[in-house]
């Protein structure tokens, strides 16, 4: 069948709904998995797209095929937790593998079309993927800001990790959204969510 490898793709990429992540659901109620963030960043990416600083140099179809695809490697490499330095060490090489294993399953136009995009997501270096990568990091913060924020206090996050992601990614896409986050900062170091 011609699209045999399309739809074992599609089969395949079905295991990121299995695959957990540190943030809670909105309504605290469990963990979401990373087939429910991928779905959110790529709603989010479109309402937060006017506040982008480069906004004439960004192709949001692009942003959104990013963000569609750039988790899918978590599928061989898991989650790996922003906050925790250890499994951040080797992550990109680990999901360098995974990325290989998952495209790989569709034809060589498109799987290398993926990789590509997905290490341009990565490497954080375009104005679309600078973009991508910003909303990949506000989803959480957001949910961690309007809940009872689990994930960070579990983990024992601290007002400092958090600055740094806002620093790294979020004002580097949007100064609007960095004053936001700002004033989230604060609002989480008062309630008690971030140390």
């Amino acid at each position: 069948m011609k699209l045999q490898k399309e739809i074992d793709f599609i089969l395949a990429v079905d295991a990121l709904k299995n695959v957990n992540r540190r943030n809670y659901n909105a309504d605290d109620s469990r963990r979401e998995n990373t087939a429910e963030h991928s779905w959110q960043i790529i709603i989010l990416a479109q309402i937060l797209y006017p506040y982008a600083k480069q906004k004439e140099k960004i192709d949001l179809l692009r942003v959104i095929r990013m963000l569609s695809i750039h988790d899918l490697v978590e599928i061989h490499a898991g989650d790996t937790f922003i906050f925790d330095e250890a499994l951040m060490e080797g992550k990109f090489e680990r999901e360098k593998i995974a990325a290989r294993k998952i495209f790989g399953i569709l034809n060589e136009d498109l799987a290398e079309e993926f990789y590509n995009l997905w290490i341009e997501f990565e490497e954080e270096k375009t104005p679309d993927a600078i973009f991508a990568c910003s909303i990949d990091r506000i989803m959480p913060f957001i949910l961690n800001s309007y809940t009872e924020g689990k994930s960070w206090t579990e983990a024992g996050v601290t007002s400092e990790q958090a600055r740094k992601i806002i620093e790294n990614a979020v004002k580097r896409s949007s100064d609007e959204m960095g004053e936001v986050f700002d004033i989230l900062i604060e609002k989480n170091i008062a309630e008690g969510r971030l140390k």
